[in-house]
């Protein structure tokens, strides 16, 4: 249990990390050139999203410890990369087909999903191993 919780709380802060690099810095331009799209910065739902992330970082991990038999590095990073881009094609491309964000954010998105979850295999890997 002590390992499942270690994994949760590196893949959270993980992605936390991961997420200010790719939205705040990579993607930022990209924002700001359709910020009629989103909501003005002192009206994002900053708790919300830490919650979203925290519970997704826990599903994460939950799947890989519960439902895997073999647990170790590779076995993470596979599954973090399907998982990627699984999560990562709804997310951008997904988004893509129905609202009018910029290619390049949609190809971010895909990308940056991928990288993280794969990320988030390795750590969980490392982790939780047989």
């Amino acid at each position: 249990m002590k390992k499942t919780l270690l994994a949760i709380l590196a893949v959270f802060v993980s992605w936390q990390i991961l997420d200010f690099v790719i939205h705040n810095l990579i993607l930022m331009g990209t924002y700001a050139a359709t910020q009629e799209l989103w909501r003005p910065m002192e009206e994002m739902k900053m708790g919300l999203m830490l919650l979203v992330s925290i519970v997704a970082s826990a599903s994460f991990v939950l799947i890989y410890d519960w439902f895997f038999k073999e647990k170790n590095m590779m076995v993470g990073i596979k599954y973090g990369l399907v998982f990627g881009i699984g999560a990562g094609i709804s997310m951008g491309y997904g988004t893509y087909s129905v609202q009018p964000i910029m290619y390049y954010t949609a190809l971010g998105w895909f990308l940056g999903t991928i990288v993280e979850t794969t990320v988030a295999g390795l750590i969980t890997g490392l982790i939780i191993k047989d």
